[in-house]
């Protein structure tokens, strides 16, 4: 009787044995996977070699040219009040982007005299319903945390995190989930 109880008892140990040292060469390999930051001159090392790739020189062609020159004009112009995160105000002048533009849903909107895309990104079942309702020449109160560029768009992009109009908010971005 002994003899069957250790022979049960034998196999689980060793099982549970390998499947513990297993668990610790996975933590050990996630920590160690972890990079770490790179300081301002690696960034400059790497940002460096990006601009000497096809893709950078084109970057910097598009930046120089008159086209790229409004377009990094407007994104200046209301860089203020995006990383103050403070009101603009908008009129909508379209309710679609531009052909071929991969953004998801957005519309185009003229703040302080300049063009913007207003994108809020990739359409999930009703986040955009009240935005849906807009139309062209309503007066909207913005808010972002971020605009962009790129030499695809003619039109600096600006990422909608708060929309209001007639003093009803009718979207705010979801805060992100488990992250900063």
């Amino acid at each position: 009787m002994k003899k069957a109880i250790y022979a049960l008892i034998l196999p689980l140990v060793v099982v549970s044995g390998l499947l513990f040292a297993n668990r610790e060469i996975k933590n050990e390999n996630s920590k160690k996977s972890t990079a770490k930051p790179l300081s301002a001159a690696e960034m400059k090392a790497e940002l460096r070699k990006w601009e000497a790739t096809p893709e950078g020189i084109k970057f910097k062609k598009w930046e120089a040219s008159p086209e790229g020159k409004k377009v990094l004009a407007g994104a200046a112009k209301i860089s203020k009040p995006i990383s103050a995160f403070t009101n603009m105000e908008a009129v909508v002048t379209s309710l679609s982007l531009p052909p071929g533009s991969h953004l998801g849903f957005g519309v185009m909107a003229k703040i302080n005299g300049e063009d913007y895309i207003l994108s809020f990104g990739l359409e999930k079942s009703n986040e955009f319903q009240q935005l849906h309702n807009l139309k062209v020449n309503d007066k909207i109160i913005i808010r972002s945390h971020s605009a962009s560029y790129a030499p695809k768009y003619s039109y600096p992009i600006v990422s909608g995190d708060y929309v209001e109009r007639d003093n009803k908010i009718i979207y705010k971005r979801p805060p992100n989930k488990g992250g900063c």
